[in-house]
């Protein structure tokens, strides 16, 4: 499967994303990991997780990257050597990637009603009363649930809350865009977000905003 979409944000920032449809055996071809990568994808009991790691590696490849390239700090986010920047998401059937000059984030969700059960521990549930129906609502808790959790693999800092810390402007679904704060300790950035549905998935992606 070649890539399924590839998205230019802006001149320096590009989105990649991989439908997994391959077996292993298949994603490994032509893919050469380093020996840490390769203990960790040996040590992977979930078939799906092993696939979408090695989609990742292909996303990687299509970026202009090999696994070399890739290191990961002790907060566990991940870095490309040549001081771009870079952020990893893997769900079910699809894997991303967003390479960017500046600092980035990007998420990739399931659509589940049960999302809805959950709301109010990441996002006050009531601003989305006016919503036509739970369809809506679902799907527009599901964008605001990828935009934070874009911005907190950006942020990267241990203590950060999606309900206290980050917050996600409202916006129109038909938008498809929003702006989006996190502010911790004495530390504040804004972000530009957009938003991708496809086959049941939401991606979130996150640019950080470099104006004073």
């Amino acid at each position: 499967m070649p890539l399924y979409k590839t998205i230019t944000v802006t001149p320096g920032t590009k989105v990649l994303i991989w439908k997994i449809e391959e077996s292993f055996e298949a994603l490994s071809e032509g893919i050469a990991l380093t020996g840490h990568c390769r203990t960790r994808v040996d040590g992977m009991k979930s078939d799906l997780h092993r696939r979408g790691f090695m989609s990742v590696r292909h996303l990687l490849a299509a970026g202009g990257y090999t696994d070399k390239d890739l290191y990961y700090d002790e907060y566990g986010k991940p870095h490309l050597k040549d001081d771009k920047h870079i952020s990893i998401t893997h769900s079910f059937i699809f894997s991303a990637i967003i390479i960017s000059d500046t600092e980035v984030g990007i998420d990739i969700e399931k659509q589940r009603n049960k999302i809805l059960k959950i709301a109010h521990k990441f996002t006050p549930i009531e601003e989305y009363r006016t919503l036509a129906n739970d369809d809506a609502i679902m799907r527009k808790l599901t964008m605001v649930w990828g935009a934070k959790e874009s911005l907190y693999k950006s942020f990267a800092t241990p203590g950060v809350s999606f309900l206290q810390h980050i917050y996600v402007e409202d916006f129109m679904l038909e938008d498809m865009a929003s702006t989006a704060t996190i502010t911790f300790t004495d530390k504040t950035e804004t972000y530009k977000v957009w938003f991708l549905e496809f086959e049941g998935f939401t991606c979130a992606y996150a640019l950080i905003s470099e104006e004073e």
